[in-house]
């Protein structure tokens, strides 16, 4: 039984572990399965969008944390841009760990106000809590490109919410289908020298993968991929469906998108890993 905290893969000395979106059962079998390919340890990702997907966090969540528990890798469960308190309050109660409280969006005290309740509570029960600070552009159609996140303040707003992770703006966004969004490296190496937590990069599926196998090297722990991995998940069911039009059974169709996510995962985990470089304490 492999699940374990999310601590046990993260922490300050981390670079470039791979934090892949679950969409549903066959994503999260998919990414497991690449995990055990590559032997690589993996953190799965339910977000607050999966959650309203699927109805609820429960059903989603046990299934992931048994798939997760199967693997012969270390694979942890991680609650992604909960804007919701009570949701990711729900996932320190399920025993993810991790969660993600996003309060990007709200004014930067209110932001501090809020994220500190999430980790007071979160690490009462060993929970690491990741936080976000700079809107990450293209999320609920607030495309904000030009937003950075400011060294002098990830320093204050670390220091003041206890967090353990800091997601950053430096030039990705989320949702894109290409991959050509140009990363600030220097940002990236200045968040790292000030900020004494593993710094996490969004949006990642529009970043190649010359500039991720960059953005690990200036300093980026965490690298939170989505829509490329759906990408090929519905890229591979429409192949399918098209050469085979007469198919209904969807176990068919499913498992040329399930094939698909696993190989691309594989691939970016093993990227990401050779990207790392040795990381004194």
């Amino acid at each position: 039984m492999t699940l374990v905290p999310t601590r046990a893969i993260l922490d300050r000395t981390t670079r470039g572990r791979a934090a892949f979106n679950v969409v549903h059962i066959e994503t999260a079998e998919a990414l497991a399965g690449a995990a055990d390919d590559t032997g690589l340890p993996l953190i799965l990702q339910i977000s607050e969008n999966c959650v309203d997907y699927h109805g609820a966090l429960a059903p989603v969540a046990a299934a992931v944390s048994a798939i997760a528990r199967d693997a012969d890798v270390p694979i942890a469960v991680h609650l992604d841009h909960a804007v919701s308190e009570a949701l990711a309050l729900e996932a320190i109660d399920f025993g993810f760990g991790s969660v993600m409280f996003d309060g990007a969006t709200l004014p930067f005290a209110e932001n501090v106000a809020a994220t500190r309740r999430i980790v007071r509570v979160a690490h009462a029960a060993g929970v690491l809590v990741e936080a976000e600070l700079g809107e990450i552009g293209g999320k609920d159609g607030a495309h904000a490109p030009g937003v950075r996140t400011d060294p002098v303040e990830a320093v204050q707003f670390a220091t003041a919410t206890g967090v353990d992770a800091l997601a950053v703006a430096v030039g990705s966004s989320h949702a894109m289908t290409d991959r050509t969004a140009v990363l600030d490296l220097d940002l990236i190496a200045r968040l790292r020298e000030a900020v004494d937590i593993p710094l996490v990069l969004h949006g990642s599926s529009g970043v190649g993968d010359g500039h991720l196998r960059a953005a690990v090297a200036a300093g980026i722990a965490k690298v939170n991929i989505a829509t490329q991995l759906t990408k090929q998940y519905t890229q591979a069911v429409r192949r399918a469906l098209a050469d085979r039009p007469a198919l209904v059974d969807s176990r068919t169709y499913t498992r040329a998108g399930r094939d698909a996510v696993r190989a691309e995962a594989a691939r970016l985990l093993t990227l990401l890993d050779a990207a790392a470089p040795v990381v004194s304490s």
